[in-house]
């Protein structure tokens, strides 16, 4: 569940920066290969920042416990 909801979280960012590039290159059509390039840009930054919550995420749902690991007990 967890995973679900960070990929939604980073689903959810992907579009709201698409709709701003549309909305910027549509206000301001001069620029719109400029607008693009800064919307694929944020969009990559998107990804990269979502990386960090899904690995945590993933690791969460397969140990709900929170054990950081090993058995030395």
């Amino acid at each position: 569940m967890r995973v679900l909801i960070e990929a939604l979280h980073i689903a959810a960012g992907i579009a709201v920066a698409l709709l701003i590039g549309a909305l910027a290159s549509w206000a301001y059509p001069l620029a719109r290969a400029d607008v693009w390039l800064v919307t694929g840009i944020a969009i990559l930054c998107i990804i990269v920042m979502g990386v960090g919550p899904m690995r945590r995420a993933m690791w969460l749902q397969r140990n709900p416990q929170g054990v950081k690991g090993g058995n030395d007990a």
